[in-house]
């Protein structure tokens, strides 16, 4: 099996609709590390010399590699990254090997077996 890593720097408010979305897809679990703070094109404002930053979100799916488009895509499409200025952005990264899946695999390969028949 080949996967994809996709990487999302979101808000807090879109978090939970983004990782909810992305597993009604086909992603089957997700890392999210809180507290990140990030710089777009326009600087963070600042105000009696403190910055004024909103609170930021990095998320991780490890997806199977016909999976990754379609989650991608939602998460892009939940999280408004296009539509809003500062929603958020996303990409994946090729995975040449990963280990610590074996279960998840098989408990995939046994849901699509069941699914069958």
């Amino acid at each position: 099996m080949k996967f994809k890593l996709i990487i999302a720097f979101l808000p807090d408010a879109r978090l939970e609709k983004v990782l909810e979305a992305a597993r009604e897809v086909g992603a089957t679990g997700s890392t999210v590390i809180t507290s990140a703070r990030g710089e777009g094109l326009e600087r963070e404002q600042k105000f009696l010399g403190l910055e004024v930053t909103s609170h930021r979100n990095l998320a991780f799916w490890l997806v199977e590699e016909s999976v990754a488009p379609k989650v991608l895509a939602t998460i892009a499409s939940i999280g408004r990254f296009e539509e809003e200025r500062g929603a958020g952005i996303a990409c994946q990264i090729d995975v040449d090997e990963a280990v610590g899946l074996m279960r998840q695999i098989k408990a995939l390969e046994g849901s699509t077996e069941s699914n069958r028949d």
